[in-house]
């Protein structure tokens, strides 16, 4: 069974043509800016928005753990002992609670995306699999059984990758992947290791055995202003483009902070108060830069 914390039909953000989302739970990064904090652990987590608590303490009475409690007229989750069960989400009526993640069988992932398949026809679209890093998902013989059922099934695949994961791993989906989605965060060694949580030695050098093999690659380079959009920062990517690596496209994605809420129905703290999106000038300027390359650039997704 596979750990997945979200399924999303209809997505346009996420690959060619109408496309479902398969959100994968588990990430071996550490982005700062995450905008999907809920991926990023293997476990089931709780959910809490407080905005919709009523305070009717329903939660206190039904949770088999005691890990919640009342102080100050609002329940407060012991996050140590929760163990995400849902006792408390289906005795809540004003949907303040929500597990993130649950375990699914391959053939109900192929169900979800086989039911939208007369979309993905006419659009060109199809299934994209994504995460927190499906490239790390376990089992993952289960994984490559999902991409080769839904290849047999005429279903296109992108996977949505951050390249952090074994070179075998990409190696053996080749055969039932359309195209990748390929992150790169920051060129910088030093950068990457502080803002991402690891080195990108392993990434790069998947993006060069993945251009090397023939695969379909959609570069995507998140940005955040002060951060990873200088020009040092693009001509960087640029001259990895001449080394010879061949991708389709080249996406330009400015910071947002639109999972900024999530932090706080985990109980944890954001740390990207003072992040910001670089300006439609500077986008401009460093598309202009990648353009030399001969591959087209687009600004967002």
């Amino acid at each position: 069974m596979l750990n997945i914390f979200d399924i999303q039909r209809y997505s346009i953000h996420d690959g060619d043509g109408i496309r479902t989302t398969i959100f994968f739970k588990g990430c071996p990064l550490r982005c700062v800016w995450c905008h999907n904090p809920e991926s990023q652990r293997c476990e089931p987590e709780m959910l809490w928005n407080q905005e919709k608590c009523i305070s009717c303490g329903d939660c206190v009475a039904v949770c088999p753990q005691k890990a919640v409690s009342i102080q100050n007229h609002l329940p407060v989750l012991e996050r140590s002992r929760c163990i995400a069960c849902g006792e408390c989400v289906e005795e809540c009526l004003e949907g303040a609670r929500a597990v993130s993640g649950s375990l699914k069988m391959v053939w109900e992932l192929l169900d979800a995306g086989e039911r939208d398949q007369m979309f993905y026809e006419e659009s060109g679209g199809g299934v994209t699999l994504s995460g927190g890093e499906v490239m790390t998902a376990n089992p993952f013989s289960e994984v490559i059984e999902l991409c080769r059922k839904f290849w047999e099934m005429g279903i296109s695949v992108y996977i949505d990758t951050s390249g952090f994961a074994p070179w075998e791993r990409f190696e053996s989906l080749l055969p039932y992947v359309t195209a990748f989605l390929y992150d790169i965060k920051a060129m910088d060694t030093e950068k990457h290791q502080k803002w991402i949580g690891v080195e990108n030695a392993l990434i790069l050098d998947n993006l060069r055995r993945l251009s090397k093999a023939g695969a379909d690659i959609r570069l995507r380079l998140p940005l955040v202003a002060g951060i990873n959009d200088s020009r040092e920062d693009i001509q960087a990517v640029l001259e990895l483009l001449r080394e010879g690596i061949h991708v389709r496209r080249i996406h330009l994605l400015p910071y947002h902070n639109t999972g900024k809420g999530k932090y706080a129905r985990l109980g944890r703290c954001y740390e990207g108060e003072a992040f910001a999106p670089p300006s439609q000038e500077r986008l401009e300027e460093l598309a202009q830069i990648l353009r030399q390359s001969g591959v087209p650039v687009v600004i967002g997704g």
